[in-house]
């Protein structure tokens, strides 16, 4: 897979073989696509908590809220929050698919389906998909920040020198040439992991 704009796209060899180009490919159990957009990866989380949910809805006969909540929250929500921070949706239209699974579900229970969605959520207190994504985003940046992920600080962030404004002495200022600091993010998480 040839990323970024400049990548003279060289074939590589190994062993007298040229190597397979690809537009994608499964890593860690996120889609990596050429262009580096989630598309792909939203797709998959929607299908297969979508499945899970079709299961449990299947199986399930007696629509306790107490045990759905925990299947739900055992089953399905894992598929939806899997090593977001490296794949979170940007668009609009994979935020809206991706919490078509939460807004099916609250739909379940027969006593709340007149209600508007975030009424849903808050009678089974529950936080919306993009919520919990910047919740894990937030969490994230303050194991960078404390040394406790394998992510150098320095990669992403740098400490704001803008002191015109009142506030906390740790502000954060963003990188400007991040390109491919997902893969390299992916890349530490491997390390990590081994």
């Amino acid at each position: 897979m040839h990323l970024g704009h400049k990548n003279g796209g060289y074939r590589y060899y190994t062993d007298s073989k040229i190597l397979d180009e690809v537009q994608q490919e499964k890593y860690l159990g996120i889609i990596i696509s050429k262009d580096l957009k989630a598309s792909q990866q939203c797709l998959q989380v929607f299908a297969k908590a979508s499945r899970m949910l079709g299961a449990i809805n299947r199986n399930i006969k007696y629509k306790d809220k107490y045990i759905l909540l925990s299947l739900y929250k055992s089953l399905v929500r894992p598929h939806l929050e899997y090593c977001t921070s490296a794949w979170s949706p940007h668009y609009v239209k994979e935020k809206k698919l991706l919490e078509k699974v939460q807004h099916r579900f609250t739909r379940t229970f027969p006593d709340l389906r007149n209600l508007a969605y975030l009424q849903r959520l808050e009678e089974l207190k529950l936080w919306s998909s993009e919520d919990r994504r910047t919740r894990s985003d937030l969490i994230e940046v303050y194991k960078i920040i404390n040394g406790a992920s394998a992510v150098p600080f320095n990669m992403f962030f740098t400490f704001s020198s803008n002191t015109q404004t009142m506030g906390h002495s740790l502000k954060l200022a963003k990188k400007s040439k991040y390109r491919l600091a997902t893969s390299l993010f992916l890349r530490s998480s491997n390390q990590q992991l081994e």
